[in-house]
């Protein structure tokens, strides 16, 4: 039996997170300005490679199917994180978010996806435990969504309808105009929330939505809170950069989302396989995820590459 995570290990992660967004917004990222895209390719490697590092040492700490459960949790919510980013281009372009603020705003809605999902999945843990049934119906939830994305139409961005933004609306007053990064602003000696605070609503409500399907995606590949939420952070810690590195190739991703959808549905499947008893092992899901978003993204890509050469003029 290997070693067992305590208290020691939560609290050196938790501290680790803390010194990194530290250095990237006290260090990195001092001052507003845009992130390039050689820039935004090398902290999503760097962040890639974290990963994959810390997988590496719960496969030595733990288990083998522990490191396993890891990589296939993060390939997961990294995944769905894509998905995430685009939707953010999308609040991003209807606000008209200058590109050298997007970084602060991404910086504090990443800050309040790690405490909101760390709420969630302690809550989902206990309730679980409690509760083992939970998982079917979390199962259930999953195959339904994944068919409904496969189905639905784009993504689309409506502030009016979101309830979170509505309410700040009604009981703040709203500057006009960008005050530059600040999300409060004094107008006439009035204290009023700039448009940069809605736009942190909108990426805050956007990512708690997203993760009602990436938190109990992960459940179905472990219960271990501490690889469920150590997976899950550093799939939102790299959201910043993959967003830079992404935003602009939204197109190249066409059938991206029917490779999300396909996941969920396989991930959904696994989990009511439990009923009857059933187990896929963890090394045929992981392998399972990685052909379907690897064929989605190439899919993709060749599909672009005939549009542009059908538009390309003839010789």
């Amino acid at each position: 039996m290997h070693g067992q995570i305590t208290a020691w290990h939560w609290a050196a992660f938790l501290i680790a997170v803390v010194v990194l967004l530290a250095l990237d917004l006290g260090v990195f990222h001092r001052k507003a300005r845009e992130v390039r895209l050689r820039e935004a390719i090398g902290w999503t490697t760097f962040w890639v490679l974290l990963a994959l590092s810390f997988g590496l040492w719960i496969y030595r700490t733990k288990t083998r199917e522990d490191g396993l459960q890891f990589l296939t949790g993060y390939l997961i919510e990294l995944s769905l994180s894509m998905d995430n980013v685009f939707v953010i281009a999308l609040i991003f372009s209807y606000f008209g978010v200058p590109l050298r603020f997007q970084h602060r705003v991404l910086f504090w809605g990443i800050m309040g996806a790690i405490i909101m999902r760390g709420v969630m999945i302690g809550a989902g843990a206990a309730l679980i435990k409690q509760f083992h049934w939970l998982l079917y119906v979390l199962g259930a939830f999953l195959v339904i969504t994944g068919v409904r994305m496969l189905f639905g139409g784009e993504n689309k961005v409506d502030p009016d309808r979101n309830p979170v933004l509505r309410l700040a609306r009604r009981f703040f007053p709203i500057s006009k105009q960008f005050d530059g990064q600040k999300f409060i602003t004094s107008v006439n000696g009035r204290q009023m929330l700039t448009p940069m605070a809605l736009v942190l609503i909108m990426v805050e409500t956007t990512d708690l939505v997203f993760a009602l399907d990436s938190i109990p995606a992960i459940f179905a590949i472990t219960q271990d809170s501490f690889i469920v939420f150590t997976s899950n952070v550093f799939a939102i810690l790299g959201l910043r950069s993959l967003y830079f590195a992404l935003a602009g190739a939204i197109a190249y991703f066409r059938y991206l989302k029917i490779g999300l959808s396909l996941v969920l549905v396989f991930i959904g499947v696994k989990m009511l396989l439990g009923i009857w008893q059933l187990k896929i092992d963890i090394g045929w899901a992981l392998g399972t995820v990685g052909s379907i978003l690897a064929l989605s993204v190439i899919a993709s890509l060749i599909a672009s590459w005939r549009d542009k050469d059908s538009q390309a003029p003839s010789a």
